[in-house]
């Protein structure tokens, strides 16, 4: 580009910027088919398709139909008539090349040369593309800086490819349309062709018109030699020989060839213009993709200096990283908050270093200092975090590194799980039992039963706490026996906990005399509270109630009744 053309391109507004573009481009594809001879291409297309073979044999038939419908009269009439001559002359020159054989040659052959054409307008669109791309990256550099230039840049130019095999568009998160077979150059040529298709008609048109005007003036000039070099019996076709002879000549061929070859060269001369606003209008598609697609972080960079330096020392490999720590720092924080991460460096961080793992868990909780936290307490074993979905049953302020490493250690998802999912001061009570019991624990209760569990633990004095880990853990079923907050707090208020643990896990016949006497002995002796002894026996102590509520009633029968009695007396 020259330095105009590079002023031109860093224009702000956006048409500018496309009458730049197409100016460069209709530049290169003028230069890149200057030199082509549509004269040679047309010959050797007329070679090819066996054009002097067609004529001749359509000027034959055409020939005879004429002398048919023609009178005698009327035909020696042309040798005298020029106006006469020239009737026949046209009538048989309409026929030869409006006949379906001649349009359908005449197709064949623009096809023809439109795939010559076509090759080398190829490389003229590749060659328009470079300084196209050049002009966008000069756009896109002056306002956004060289990273977003690279990156729209080096996306158009996977666009300018014409590889047939690439007819599938994708875009992912952060990119732009990357493949296209409308692409820089295939759009052009594409272009190009469909109208070459198209001009058949017209040419053919064109060329009736060319050899008209050349078969007149020979035909009325031939008619004096006609009268001298004829016999009196061939005089009968009037100037009908002198027409074949001369639509057959060599000349007249060359003149309808010269008449194609102007027809093609004008047609693709204005179809450069075309071509070369239809190469800008695909430029700005993809700027405007790119500019969608990074919306965010490019208006970002073109309000903030320190931003836009910060996305200029990525690669342009970064930038669908980029948008999405932005979008999420924009939606959770604001503007103020990415700035901040700007400066104490957590958002280069979070773009240049984060694990994939670290962010999939920001993008799930909607929350970048998530990902930042997870990754950094889980190092290498954050893809296990995220297998496991950890993340959503705790947060890393719950854990510690030891204690991570343990839960991954068991090797079992449910149990993992489940005790991910408690409080951290459960966890690490539990933690005080070995990896079989913890697991087998952590797989029969409930997160509930398992946070429960660990508060009997929490205020048990040693030899009860004992007692209740090798219960559980045996049958751990002995949990539900414990599981209310009124029978934990009545067994840690007990005197002696050994044995309201012992009472509360024993298990045998509901209505054992024996056993029910031993827990009544612990209560009234005052080492069981009595909360306990209902808890445990709440059918006994309801009998009981009832039994003494009767006992009372009969007391209260006799005394009254005597006292009746002697009131009587």
């Amino acid at each position: 580009m020259s330095k105009a053309d590079y002023e031109a391109c860093q224009s702000r507004d956006e048409a500018s910027f496309r009458s730049a573009i197409q100016a460069i481009s209709v530049r290169a594809l003028q230069g890149g088919i200057a030199n082509l001879d549509y004269r040679a291409v047309v010959g050797d297309q007329w070679r090819r398709l066996g054009m002097d073979e067609i004529i001749d044999k359509r000027v034959d038939l055409a020939v005879e139909e004429v002398r048919r419908e023609t009178s005698w009269a009327n035909l020696l009439q042309s040798l005298a008539s020029q106006q006469r001559a020239q009737e026949l002359a046209t009538a048989v020159a309409e026929r030869v090349y409006r006949s379906d054989a001649i349009k359908a040659a005449l197709e064949q052959l623009a096809v023809g040369v439109g795939a010559e054409v076509g090759k080398q307008m190829e490389f003229a669109t590749e060659d328009a593309a470079e300084p196209a791309l050049a002009c966008l990256k000069a756009f896109v550099g002056a306002r956004y800086g060289d990273t977003a230039a690279r990156a729209v840049a080096g996306d158009a130019g996977k666009d300018v490819s014409l590889d047939p095999s690439k007819g599938a568009a994708e875009m992912s998160p952060g990119a732009v349309l990357r493949e296209s077979s409308g692409g820089i150059a295939g759009a052009a040529v594409l272009l190009m062709r469909r109208q070459l298709a198209n001009m058949a008609t017209r040419v053919g048109q064109r060329v009736v018109g060319s050899v008209l005007a050349r078969l007149v003036s020979v035909v009325a000039g031939g008619i004096g030699l006609v009268l001298i070099a004829k016999d009196i019996w061939d005089l009968r076709n009037g100037v009908l020989p002198i027409i074949a002879t001369e639509m057959k000549s060599k000349e007249n061929k060359d003149k309808v060839q010269e008449e194609l070859a102007k027809t093609f060269s004008e047609q693709i001369s204005a179809h450069i213009q075309e071509i070369g606003a239809a190469t800008a209008d695909r430029i700005i598609e993809i700027w405007r993709d790119f500019r969608a697609a990074h919306a965010e972080a490019l208006g970002l960079a073109e309000r903030n200096g320190k931003f836009k330096a910060f996305v200029d020392s990525l690669p342009p490999a970064s930038l669908p990283r980029l948008d999405e720590v932005v979008a999420l720092l924009l939606a959770g924080e604001g503007e103020a908050g990415l700035l901040r991460r700007l400066d104490d460096g957590t958002l280069a961080t979070a773009v240049k270093s984060l694990p994939a793992p670290a962010m999939e868990i920001a993008r799930e909780t909607r929350s970048l200092d998530q990902g930042l936290k997870w990754s950094a307490l889980a190092g290498a074993d954050l893809p296990k975090v995220v297998e496991l979905s950890l993340y959503r049953r705790t947060t890393p302020e719950q854990l510690s590194r030891a204690s991570l490493q343990r839960l991954l250690a068991l090797d079992d998802q449910l149990a993992t799980v489940r005790l991910a999912g408690i409080d951290r001061a459960a966890r690490d009570t539990l933690f005080e039992l070995n990896d079989a019991d913890l697991t087998k624990l952590a797989r029969n209760l409930t997160e509930d039963e398992l946070s429960s569990l660990s508060r009997y633990l929490t205020g048990l004095q040693p030899e009860p706490r004992e007692q209740v880990l090798r219960a559980v853990a045996a049958n751990p079923a002995k949990i539900h026996a414990l599981a209310s907050d009124r029978v934990r707090e009545a067994v840690v208020a007990s005197t002696d906990q050994t044995a309201a643990v012992g009472m509360m896990l024993r298990t045998g016949a509901m209505l054992d005399p024996a056993a029910i006497g031993a827990d009544l002995r612990l209560v009234a002796d005052g080492r069981v509270s009595p909360i306990l002894l209902w808890e445990k026996h709440p059918v006994v102590i309801v009998g009981l109630g009832f039994l003494t509520l009767l006992v009372l009633l009969l007391l209260h029968r006799l005394l009254f009744a005597r006292r009746r009695t002697s009131a009587a007396a």
